[in-house]
């Protein structure tokens, strides 16, 4: 372990409250500042919202409207909120890879031997990326709209974009500590697409979990997505919404609770 590495904790502790919020500042700039050199950074944020919604409404539409007593018109209304619960966890695994890149480049070594904060650091990338998926949200709502999505409730709307938006920095706290731990940028792919995968198809994002075999509906019950997802579409279109709001909150608080502080320990020793 580095000595840099050794008194970080000790250099946190004397940098001021003010300190802190001017470095996050400058790094915020940064991060923009390397997007725009690299606007290719952004493909995952203006393709994966029209990439999906255009995939799920003109090649499951039909069939899985009818199941939901409509048709691909019904199904609009159903799948975008569950698309927009969607973007924090994708946009959570960009962070990840991102951070392990950083880290293998050297550019954190260069964080490391300035006199900032640790944490700071982490918020700024975290900001940025939440940036990045507000951008992804607006570009969703734009194609929904274009492919038959009704906005009734716009304060649900907002609600529900904010809800999404607590999920994903939370689980960004989750893949930044991959991106610390890990080797490569690829392992961090290859593990998300593990944990992601199960989560986004094993919920209500995509069907309503009335046919899913006990086992599997019991798992959705518990999966945090179907709890997002659920409270989108209540807060979008109608229908219930206090059980997956508090458990969305729940999870979210959770999460960040336990993984925040993880990922600033593993960031502050990793050397």
């Amino acid at each position: 372990m580095s000595a840099a590495t050794a008194t970080a904790p000790a250099a946190d502790a004397h940098i001021p409250l003010r300190g802190h919020l001017r470095h996050t500042g400058a790094l915020i700039r940064r991060n923009l500042l390397w997007i725009r050199q690299d606007p290719e950074s952004m493909f995952d944020a203006v393709l994966f919202p029209v990439i999906f919604t255009l995939l799920f409404v003109y090649v499951f539409g039909g069939s899985i409207g009818q199941s939901l007593g409509g048709g691909q018109e019904r199904y609009v209304q159903y799948v975008i909120p569950g698309l927009l619960a969607m973007m924090g966890m994708n946009m959570a695994q960009g962070v990840g890879t991102g951070f392990n890149t950083d880290f293998n480049s050297g550019v954190m070594d260069r964080f490391r031997s300035l006199p900032i904060g640790r944490g700071s650091v982490l918020v700024a990338k975290i900001m940025v990326e939440l940036m990045r998926m507000l951008v992804a949200c607006v570009i969703l709502m734009v194609v929904a709209v274009l492919v038959g999505f009704h906005i009734t409730h716009w304060p649900g709307l907002f609600a529900a974009v904010g809800l999404a938006t607590l999920f994903g920095s939370a689980l960004m706290w989750v893949f930044l500590t991959l991106g610390v731990t890990m080797k490569s940028a690829q392992s961090v792919q290859a593990m998300g697409f593990l944990v992601l995968m199960p989560l986004q198809f094993g919920s209500s994002i995509f069907a309503p979990p009335t046919t899913m075999p006990g086992w599997l509906k019991n798992f959705t019950e518990y999966n945090p997505l179907s709890t997002l997802a659920d409270a989108a579409r209540g807060l979008m279109v109608g229908g219930p919404v206090a059980h997956g709001l508090w458990m969305t909150l729940a999870w979210s608080v959770g999460i960040t609770a336990v993984m925040a502080p993880v990922a600033i320990h593993k960031f502050r020793t990793n050397s």
